[in-house]
């Protein structure tokens, strides 16, 4: 089985992107929505327990969850220390599931893949990109988003050209979507045709 390790810097369409993948009929592992998970979960008493007042009925309360940690660094820390393990066993049990059932291809939608050392954890990796200016303009779209807040989370991230030079497939939305589309599924039947190429 090939793992595919899928990231991108904010704004570039990598949630986008991980959805074609799924499309095309590969199984993703998203991240985030592992965290969504985790956070109405097993990870609820973990982050009460170290931000007490952060939970409501069970679940993490993301807003009030936010308002102790960010400009935190420290706080951060201890967050990531107490999510990224839960969200990587989340991931592993993925992994051999598919394994299992012999599926040739996955993804692993992992946005700071190399920002946490998740480069070793996969075979391939896929970097969705765009230009600053696509970038800039999709990210200061959203709601509550500033120039501020969007300088903060870049400065957390590796440079899109770092990423670029580090990818083993490179996927530009800022050519479209059926450009990127088109390049999804050229990676696909590169894989799958590697895949069925291997001896077992």
């Amino acid at each position: 089985m090939i793992v595919l390790g899928l990231t991108g810097s904010i704004g570039m369409g990598k949630s986008t992107t991980a959805k074609m993948f799924a499309e095309a009929g590969v199984p993703v592992h998203d991240s985030d929505e592992a965290v969504h998970r985790l956070y109405a979960g097993k990870a609820a008493p973990l982050v009460e327990a170290a931000f007490p007042g952060t939970t409501k009925s069970g679940s993490v309360d993301r807003t009030k969850l936010a308002e102790r940690v960010l400009g935190d660094a420290a706080a951060l820390k201890r967050l990531e220390a107490i999510i990224h393990p839960l969200v990587r066993a989340d991931a592993d049990a993925f992994l051999a599931r598919n394994r299992a059932a012999g599926v040739p291809v996955v993804v692993l939608d992992i946005p700071l893949l190399f920002e946490t050392g998740g480069r070793d954890r996969v075979d391939k990796v896929v970097v969705v990109t765009a230009s600053p200016d696509i970038q800039r303009a999709r990210v200061l779209a959203r709601p509550g988003m500033s120039e501020e807040k969007l300088a903060s989370i870049l400065a957390r991230q590796v440079p899109d050209a770092e990423k670029r030079k580090r990818a083993d497939f490179i996927i530009d939305t800022g050519q479209g979507f059926d450009a990127a589309r088109a390049a999804v599924d050229a990676i696909v039947a590169e894989l799958v045709g590697d895949k069925a190429g291997k001896p077992a």
